[in-house]
C-alpha cells in the first residue's frame, strides 16, 4: 500500500516565497547603499554588516528556492519527498554564520591592535536607517511560516542585523562624543558574537534532523508510556519517533494488543491519539496479538498508515 506524504506538514507555501522575495528586495538596497557608506566611512563594523547582508539576500534567495524544493511530492527513492532540504538551507545558514563570526573577529582584534580612522557620524545615521529597513525586512520574512528551519535560518540573519545596527549606532555615537576608534571594533566583535550564537543554534538543530532525534517537546519514553497505556495495548517495543523535517515527524514501533481487542481497532486509536497529542501523521505500528502464540501461529498484518494533519496557519 503506498501513502501520499506531500499534503502533510509542508512548511512553505506560493505565500511564503512572496514574503520572502519582499525582504530580499528591501536588503539588496539598503545593502548597496551601506557598501558605499562603509567605503566613505573606512568602517570596518558597517562593511562587516554589509558582508552579513550579502549573507542574508542569499539566505533569503535559498529560502526560496528550499521551500519551492520542500514541497515536491515523494517520488522514486525519496519515499518522505524532500522535507530535509528545508534543514539542509537552515544548517548552509548557520555555517556561514558561524565563517562569517571567525572572519570578523579577526578583523577586530587586528583593528583593536591597529585602529583607523573612523567616521562616527557616517556609521550612526547608517545604523539608524539600517535598523529601520532591517525591521521592516524582518516583518515581512516572519510573515513565512516560521516552524521551517529554511525560515527560521533567513529570519535569524535579519534579526542578528537588528542587533549589529544597535552596536554600530552605540560605537559611532561613542567615537563622535570621545574619538575612541576602536569602539568600530568593539563593536564588530558584538556582531561576530552574536553571529556564532546564532549560527551554532541553526547547525544543531539541523543536526538534530539528520541524526533523528525526537522532535523538541517529545520525550520517547513518555510516548511509550501514552501509548502502552491506552486501553487494550499489552506492551509496546522498539519504539522510535524521529523529525522527517521541520514540522514533520514520524513514529514507529511493535504493539502487542491484549485479547480480545482487535489490533486494527487498537492500532488505529493509537495513531488518533498521535495525531491529537503530538500531530505525529507518519506513523507504521506493527501489531500483533499478545497470545498469538497459543492461536497456532496467528499475527495481525502490519497497520501501516497516516493521519494527515493540515499544517497550522503561519
Amino acid at each position: 500500500m503506498t501513502h501520499d506524504h506531500s499534503a502533510a506538514g509542508q512548511p512553505s507555501s506560493t505565500a511564503d516565497r512572496r514574503w520572502l522575495l519582499a525582504a530580499f528586495a528591501v536588503i539588496v538596497a539598503f545593502m548597496i547603499g551601506e557598501v558605499v557608506a562603509a567605503l566613505l566611512a573606512h568602517s570596518l563594523v558597517l562593511l562587516s554588516d554589509a558582508g552579513h547582508m550579502v549573507t542574508d539576500a542569499a539566505a533569503l534567495l535559498v529560502a526560496v528556492v528550499a521551500a519551492r524544493i520542500a514541497q515536491r511530492p515523494a517520488r522514486g527513492a525519496y519515499t518522505y519527498g524532500f522535507a530535509r532540504v528545508d534543514a539542509l538551507s537552515g544548517q548552509a545558514n548557520g555555517i556561514t554564520l558561524l565563517l562569517l563570526a571567525a572572519w570578523f573577529t579577526f578583523e577586530a582584534v587586528r583593528r583593536l591592535v591597529h585602529p583607523v580612522s573612523v567616521h562616527g557620524g557616517v556609521l550612526a545615521v547608517v545604523a539608524l536607517i539600517g535598523s529601520a529597513v532591517n525591521v521592516a525586512a524582518t516583518a515581512l520574512a516572519m510573515r513565512a511560516d516560521r516552524r521551517s528551519l529554511n525560515v527560521r535560518g533567513a529570519v535569524a540573519h535579519l534579526v542578528t542585523d537588528i542587533w549589529a545596527f544597535a552596536a554600530t549606532f552605540v560605537a559611532g555615537v561613542v567615537i563622535i562624543l570621545s574619538g575612541w576608534t576602536r569602539a568600530d571594533a568593539v563593536a564588530s566583535l558584538v556582531v561576530a558574537a552574536l553571529m556564532a550564537w546564532t549560527g551554532s543554534g541553526l547547525v544543531r538543530a539541523a543536526g538534530r534532523v539528520f541524526l533523528e532525534a525526537a522532535p523538541h517537546g517529545v520525550d520517547p519514553g513518555q510516548l511509550g508510556s501514552e501509548l502502552a497505556g491506552v486501553e487494550g495495548v499489552g506492551e509496546v517495543h522498539d519504539l522510535h519517533v524521529w523529525q522527517i523535517g521541520s514540522g514533520e515527524s514520524a513514529v514507529s514501533a511493535h504493539v502487542l494488543v491484549q485479547p480480545p481487542y482487535d489490533c486494527h481497532e487498537v492500532s488505529g486509536r493509537l495513531r488518533q491519539m498521535l495525531a491529537d497529542r503530538y500531530a505525529i501523521g507518519h506513523v507504521t505500528l506493527q501489531a500483533d496479538h499478545e497470545d498469538a502464540a497459543s492461536r497456532d501461529g496467528e499475527h495481525c498484518a502490519d497497520a501501516h498508515g497516516e493521519v494527515h494533519i493540515a499544517p497550522a496557519p503561519p
